[in-house]
């Protein structure tokens, strides 16, 4: 028979895919002897049978009974008993951090029996309606299904008529009107009473948590940190304390290092009188965790050495949730804490520096995603002004856009292509929608652990919260800083999340500390400790790395750059960009030319510009590989606009003028070469063996810049790739030809040019028969971004925006197949044409120059599908090189460094 519920004293943080995270760590907490309420953890096996089945499971009922039975017995006491009331919280715990995304229902079990119970053994009316009113709204929203707005609307009348700043301004008998209220709205939105049974509230709470698996925040949290649908949630249940008794109790967050830098330190919030919703919701602004130490010394030492406990145990950053009940500490929670890019890599260096983990396990920690980030620009504070208001630097970054008011009005903005900035009081999941659609997210309430602060960080979204010089309105849609200045929707204004502020207007962006080192090696004074901690990942990396790391560059200075940041090589350079611009008017002799002769003297007009282009990039990567692509695009893409020349043609006529001869003729040429669907017609190794002389030109201009390098005593290592092969007879012919004139060349300038010839694995064909193309190619490129349009059918410029957001929403797609390689279908089809090219020829180099070679996730593919080297832009070489040392140590493994 199925088990479905463990106590914590059963389990361990290995079990986070059965218990949750949550539970795993409680259960942990618990072996290491750690202040922690004693509780139970229904599974992710129960979660994931009852939303497959529609009813809770076959005997999961009995084992709660069973267990809520041994955790009454050891409190003494009964759940919810008129008297003395034990008292339960019902929190989600997925096996991945989904923070404030699924449910939480606390105080389970009160009544309008037990809560007077609960004020006479605790000697306080006030906290036992504190506590009623807390749980009635819970249940009510997360269980019954009711809006949350009509309690908190209901909450601030009640304020408004008493002249209260906060709820701590109510009184009991303010509370114990809230009450009925709360339950007089549940009654006429759902025709149904709040239940008094204590039992009943805690099966249907169990039940909510594992419905909001399926709620639409935790969906599209899910969908954007790429977590999968079927895992599900455990269900934790655990007996309540309270930091709401009174000002010896309290609730607050720590971080055993600062999360947004990774410095060393107690870092956090604490909130005397509140239960920890209060903490990350960022009702009411928290003091920092170094003022505990002065409220309640005792406790301040304790929490201290139950962080290093942790830190050692975990050998990592950890987030840590507790409640001081009436000057007793208890540990509610901790986990692995996310973290910014910057504190990723600066506190892998430190762990390592400390000998807590070795250099592969720090490798194993950090992220190409958070290097990337790390390299965007950030502000030029010499030239921002004054600032407009300061906040907590919660997640770090510059980011700029136009201030919106609520989430709705982001999305619509950002599906608009706008760039927008959320500005809310405090953030809650319900804004999650517009937290990924916004650049920044700006707060004037709640601290570095509040949910704005715990979600944006998880995104790698820039966030400032605590703005307090702010007065943020909703309602009227603008915040007021503090000097009175007046801010409305849609003017923009500028975040800088790693210093805490916010300024007007778009301020002036200067490279990161990080991209300055990349590419000159300067060390950087305003960032020294994470410029330091990437290049030693990177130099790690490469240690252990067997993909090597090439570049996608068309120019010798984007070659040169790529060089600086580390390129092995060129994997892809593209000649048509070398036909662009005034080199365009050749291309349109070339194309209009009506007999060989005409032909010959663009091409030969052609030759010597691309002799020099090659020699300029060859001279940048001197003793590195560079492969050169053969033309590729159809070629009527070098013609001027079909419709412009028409209406050119038209007009003249319209007033009676006769056309230019020369819009005629290419009018006349666009409509002979126009194609239905130019992608899949005339280009590649097609326009090779139909457009006589023009692969001849190309080559021979590779192998003139060879002979150039050589005497100017270089080492140039060009490689000649044939683009769209299908059959091998294509590439038989075109590779002669290739021979031919390199033949030539040798002879006739005395020196030896050998150019290894290859082609790209671009077409489903080309990869289902790679055993054959091998018999005639040296080696092969996959072309990942043509093989994803024609295995999947798509056409990149027209489906991305037409469909792709839809099938995202509906979990057709967990990310885009052009962003990150579809490993089930185009995957499939690389390794079959690896598999085939390699049994017909012992030793073919493969490699990758599509966009996907810059994509973590699809690095990690390409090296345990026995690729030698990936290709990327410049920019994202540094990326690819982390992500290629951390496929060797972990292979298709990735890890969280969030």
């Amino acid at each position: 028979m199925v088990r479905y519920v463990y106590d914590f004293t059963e389990g361990g943080r290995d079990m986070a895919g059965l218990l949750g995270g949550k539970g795993a760590n409680l259960a942990e907490m618990t072996r290491l002897g750690l202040p922690v309420p004693p509780g139970f953890v229904v599974s992710t096996e129960a979660c994931r049978a009852f939303l497959t089945g529609g009813a809770e499971p076959e005997g999961m009922s009995r084992e709660i009974a069973r267990h809520l039975t041994a955790l009454e017995d050891g409190a003494g006491r009964l759940l919810g008993q008129p008297d003395d009331p034990l008292l339960l919280s019902v929190r989600s715990g997925a096996r991945f951090s989904m923070p404030g995304m699924m449910e939480t229902v606390l105080d389970i079990g009160l009544s309008d029996a037990s809560v007077l119970g609960l004020a006479k053994v605790s000697g306080s009316e006030r906290f036992a309606w504190d506590s009623y009113r807390r749980l009635v709204q819970m249940f009510g929203s997360t269980v019954m299904g009711v809006d949350g707005a009509l309690f908190e609307n209901a909450m601030a009348r009640l304020k408004e008529l008493r002249g209260a700043r906060d709820d701590l301004h109510l009184d009991a008998g303010d509370l114990a009107e809230l009450v009925e209220t709360y339950k007089d709205i549940i009654l006429d939105v759902t025709g149904a009473h709040f239940p008094q049974s204590p039992t009943e509230q805690l099966r249907r709470a169990v039940l909510a948590v594992f419905r909001s698996w399926n709620g639409e925040r935790a969906r599209l949290y899910r969908r954007r940190e790429h977590i999968p649908d079927d895992l599900g949630t455990a269900v934790t249940v655990q007996r309540m304390v309270f930091g709401n008794l009174g000002p010896d109790s309290g609730s607050g967050v720590a971080f055993t290092r600062d999360p947004a830098t990774g410095r060393p330190g107690l870092y956090g919030d604490y909130l005397s009188n509140a239960q920890g919703e209060d903490v990350v919701a960022g009702i009411r602004n928290t003091v920092p965790l170094t003022d505990l130490e002065r409220l309640d010394p005792v406790s301040y030492r304790q929490l201290l050495a139950h962080m290093r406990i942790l830190e050692n145990h975990y050998r990592d950053l950890c987030d840590i949730e507790f409640t001081i009940e009436r000057g007793r500490l208890w540990m509610l929670q901790t986990r692995v804490g996310k973290r910014t890019a910057e504190a990723a890599f600066t506190i892998a260096a430190q762990l390592t520096d400390e000998g807590l983990i070795t250099p592969d396990e720090s490798l194993a920690r950090l992220s190409g995603d958070g290097l990337a980030r790390l390299m965007f620009p950030r502000f030029d504070t010499s030239a921002t002004g004054r600032a407009l208001a300061h906040g907590l630097p919660a997640s770090p970054g510059a980011a700029v856009g136009a201030a919106v008011f609520d989430s709705a009005e982001a999305v619509r903005r950002a599906e608009a292509g706008e760039q927008v900035v959320l500005v809310r009081q405090e953030t809650t999941p319900d804004d999650l929608p517009g937290m990924v659609a916004a650049q920044a997210v700006l707060t004037s309430r709640g601290g570095k652990t509040s949910h704005a602060a715990v979600v944006a960080r998880g995104m790698g979204k820039v966030c400032v919260c605590g703005a307090e010089e702010l007065t943020v309105d909703p309602v009227a849609r603008r915040f007021t800083t503090r000097d009175g200045i007046v801010v409305e929707e849609g003017i923009v204004i500028s975040v800088d999340g790693s210093a805490g502020a916010v300024y007007p207007g778009a301020a002036p962006l200067v490279d990161s500390a990080v991209m300055r080192h990349l590419e000159t090696g300067e060390q950087g004074e305003d960032a020294p400790g994470v410029v330091d901690a990437v290049a030693r990942a990177l130099r790690h990396a490469d240690g252990v790395r067997r993909l090597q790391v090439r570049a996608n560059a068309d120019t010798p200075e984007d070659a040169a750059r790529a060089r600086r940041f580390g390129a092995q090589g060129i994997g892809l350079c593209r000649t048509e960009h070398m036909f662009l611009g005034e080199r365009r008017k050749l291309v349109e002799q070339m194309i209009l030319a009506h007999d060989e002769t005409a032909r010959a003297q663009a091409l030969d007009a052609l030759l010597p510009l691309q002799r020099e282009d090659f020699a300029g990039i060859l001279a940048a990567m001197d003793g590195l590989p560079v492969t050169i692509r053969l033309l590729d695009p159809p070629l009527h893409e070098f013609l001027p606009d079909r419709t412009g020349l028409a209406v050119r043609i038209a007009t003249a006529e319209a007033r009676g003028e006769r056309p230019d001869p020369h819009d005629t003729e290419l009018l006349d040429a666009v409509g002979r070469m126009h194609e239905e669907n130019p992608m899949l017609g005339l280009r590649g190794v097609r326009l090779g063996l139909v457009v006589p002389g023009l692969v001849a030109m190309q080559v021979r201009a590779i192998a003139e810049a060879v002979v150039q390098r050589i005497r100017a005593g270089g080492s140039p290592k060009a490689e000649i790739m044939v683009p769209l092969v299908g059959a091998v007879e294509e590439l038989r012919i075109e590779r002669e030809e290739v021979e031919r004139v390199l033949a030539e060349v040798s002879e006739e300038s005395g020196v030896a040019v050998s150019c290894p010839v290859g082609t790209m694995i671009e077409l489903p064909r080309a990869a289902l028969t790679a055993g054959k193309i091998a018999e005639q190619a040296e080696f092969f490129s996959f072309g990942t971004n043509d093989l994803t349009q024609t295995t999947w059918g798509f056409s990149r410029d027209d489906v991305e925006a037409a469909f792709f957001s839809a099938y995202l929403d509906k979990g057709i797609f967990a990310t885009s197949p052009f962003e990150t390689l579809d490993r089930d279908g185009v995957g499939r089809l690389v390794r079959i044409a690896v598999d085939e090219g390699r049994a017909a020829r012992p030793g073919l180099k493969i490699g990758v120059c599509g966009e996907h070679g810059g994509d973590p996730d699809s690095v990690h593919f390409f090296h345990t599908a026995g690729l030698d080297y990936v290709s990327c832009s410049p920019f994202r070489i540094p990326v690819a090189r982390l992500e290629a040392g951390r496929a060797a140590l972990y292979g298709t493994e990735t890890s969280d460094s969030r």
